[in-house]
């Protein structure tokens, strides 16, 4: 009994140490630096454009008068400035699908190094434009912003998922997620009227983007490629060694690399599949239909609704409209925080529920802030009770819908569908990030307050979609995911089954493995 409890302890000792290793200096400063550099941006423009926007405003009509001799009209500048919020979006469609051509040519790490081109260009052109006396320079910098979110939101996930051992690879991949949130608060911060929230600074608000994309430029270059790409795509075994050894700080990468090895003999002849192709192949329809469902949910649950009523309903709680940003902070804060604890807790919990809990709770909290608005006139204290479910609502996104989204869509899929992936996925985003953007005015027009129930109806749809399809992938090979999702995608077609195990004869592989799937997609037309 004493010998048991000894090596019980011991195994535990090994697994902590092993833990501790798998978080060398190497991997730590890749995620670090990919995301200030990338998902960092994303966040930072998601909130920059808050605080100037009654100069940008009065910039546009002096530009317009100065041109046409007469003021905008009002329906003009309404169309300008939403011109000037959306385009963002419909640039990150564009660089999402830019993605694989560039990532096939160029790499994980090279991509992230050429789309500080678009940042830094970005940049010059936002905060040059007032003194050009030219918005149009400003509209057309944050398209490119845009093409440089969605570049990053595909690029860096993909990156963290190759570079990071299985152990870890949901704390660091929710790196993304926790630095999209410290971008949101970030351009809070710098918004303040004490700051550069004033009209004669607001333009560096944007100039400001150049530093984090200079910092990625000259620091990534001294970091290796992913050992993925280089053994899948290079077929580099060497370089793909050296950087297993840089990013997990140990000489022996033998199981490393004989991992990706056995996965690369299986797709010897597979080439990058196609969006078509991943959508047509069978054995990775619910992985599809998954990603789909997730990044939908990640941008219709309701969470740019809140900041289009949290003004308001701070100013109906009896705060001053100019203490009113200073408050807002808080939810700057609230996400950061959420953020840092799910990247804390995902290894323990699991993907699985922090997603479901995150929806589920973000459901809950709307439907109390449905009640709450619609009754805030009834007593003093309930406007300060929709405060708090405003807060609540954000702590329960960042948690968990927050990020694992992209963690996910590396998952699921080996790596010469992992381009095609993220592109769906980045499609599916930008898409429906614009939808809301689009249709929330006339949904909030309509239904009032109770357009909160629309976005509590599809969290908790969401979370009961994963509650029945989703299975955890804490700790486990995209070989063990694909099995997870084997029976419930051999469902679709029936023949599905039938052909697998036919075509296991036909293909003749050297090294087979009975218990891998990741025959199954060669077999299945993605080859």
């Amino acid at each position: 009994m004493k010998c048991s409890e000894k090596d019980s302890a011991d195994s535990k000792e090994s697994d902590l140490a092993r833990k501790k290793l798998d978080w060398s200096c190497s991997l730590i400063v890749a995620s670090l630096v990919g995301a200030f550099g990338s998902s960092f941006l994303y966040g930072y423009n998601l909130s920059v454009v808050n605080a100037p926007a009654q100069y940008i405003k009065s910039f546009y009509n002096e530009s317009w008068e100065r041109r046409h001799g007469h003021p905008i009209d009002p329906d003009t500048l309404t169309l300008l400035w939403s011109v000037t919020v959306s385009i963002f979006a419909i640039g990150g469609l564009v660089g999402t699908l830019m993605v694989k051509l560039i990532g096939k040519v160029l790499g994980r790490k090279y991509t992230l190094l050429v789309n500080n081109g678009f940042a830094i260009s970005a940049a010059l052109l936002m905060a040059c434009s007032l003194q050009a006396g030219v918005f149009e320079m400003l509209i057309m910098g944050r398209f490119i912003m845009g093409v440089d979110g969605g570049i990053a939101l595909s690029a860096l996930p993909m990156y963290l998922n190759e570079i990071s051992p299985k152990e870890i690879r949901g704390s660091l991949g929710q790196v993304t997620a926790i630095f999209i949130c410290i971008g949101v608060f970030t351009g809070q911060v710098l918004g303040l009227p004490e700051l550069l929230g004033k009209e004669s600074t607001w333009p560096y608000l944007f100039g400001v983007i150049a530093v984090p994309a200079f910092v990625q430029l000259v620091s990534l270059p001294f970091l290796p490629e992913s050992p993925r790409y280089l053994l899948f795509e290079k077929h580099d075994q060497a370089g793909a060694e050296k950087a297993f050894q840089t990013f997990l700080g140990k000489e022996d990468v033998s199981r490393e690399v004989e991992e990706v090895l056995m996965e690369s003999r299986v797709q010897r002849n597979v080439q990058l599949v196609s969006v078509l192709e991943l959508l047509r192949s069978p054995l990775v329809r619910w992985q599809v239909f998954t990603v789909v469902a997730t990044m939908a949910c990640y941008q219709l649950c309701g969470l740019n609704a809140i900041w289009f009523y949290t003004n308001s309903i701070f100013g109906k709680a009896g705060i001053s409209p100019e203490k009113i940003p200073y408050i807002t902070l808080s939810t700057g804060g609230i996400e950061t925080l959420a953020a840092i604890f799910s990247g804390l807790v995902i290894e323990r919990l699991g993907r699985r529920p922090l997603l479901m809990g995150g929806f589920g709770l973000m459901a809950l909290f709307f439907g109390i802030l449905t009640i709450t608005l619609t009754l805030q006139d009834h007593a003093p204290w309930i406007p300060y009770l929709s405060i708090v479910c405003i807060l609540a609502i954000i702590a329960s996104f960042c948690s968990g819908p927050g990020g694992i989204p992209f963690i996910l869509t590396g998952e699921f899929f080996q790596q010469s569908q992992r381009p095609a992936a993220f592109i769906i996925a980045g499609t599916v985003n930008w898409l429906s990030n614009f939808a809301v953007g689009l249709l929330f005015p006339f949904i909030q027009k309509s239904l009032g307050t109770y357009c909160f129930l629309v976005f509590a109806a599809i969290c908790l749809t969401g979370a009961v979609y994963f509650y029945f399809v989703l299975p955890e992938t804490k700790n486990r090979t995209q070989a063990e995911i694909s099995q997870a999702f084997a029976k419930r995608n051999k469902a679709y077609p029936p023949e599905n089954t039938d052909s697998a195990a036919s075509d296991t004869k036909v293909t003749r592989r050297p090294e087979p493995d009975p218990a891998s799937t990741l025959d199954n997609y060669v077999k299945n037309g993605v080859v």
